[in-house]
């Protein structure tokens, strides 16, 4: 049986010191990995479309099962998500639940990449 030799890497220590800092910390990148999570489901992308895409700026809940072919209780396990991440503002009027999106939340999120 022949046995694979392993070569060790050629590291130069001087130039590959490693950082005493994280660049993120980890509350930081807890926070943006929840806004990631949230923009991770194809459901939850066209439920951020759908109601920005309102003339209003705003959706209700009533009004979002169908387009997504989804229950309302899916539908509403979506919008928290979203409410939560920070994306979606929620109002409740009556018996129905209104979601428009937060100022600023998208131009804010765009940048998260941008700041890694």
């Amino acid at each position: 049986m022949n046995s694979l030799q392993t070569l060790e890497p050629l590291v130069d220590a001087s130039c590959c010191a490693p950082s005493d800092t994280p660049a993120m910390s980890a509350e930081e990148a807890q926070r943006r990995a929840l806004v990631f999570k949230a923009l991770a489901d194809p459901n939850r992308l066209r439920l951020l479309s759908i109601v920005k895409a309102g003339e209003s700026g705003e959706a209700c809940v009533c009004d979002l099962t169908e387009p997504l072919d989804l229950g309302q209780p899916t539908v509403s396990h979506h919008l928290k998500i979203l409410v939560e991440a920070g994306l979606l503002h929620r109002e409740k009027r009556g018996t129905w639940a209104y979601y428009s999106l937060v100022p600023g939340a998208l131009e804010r999120t765009a940048g998260l990449l941008a700041t890694l």
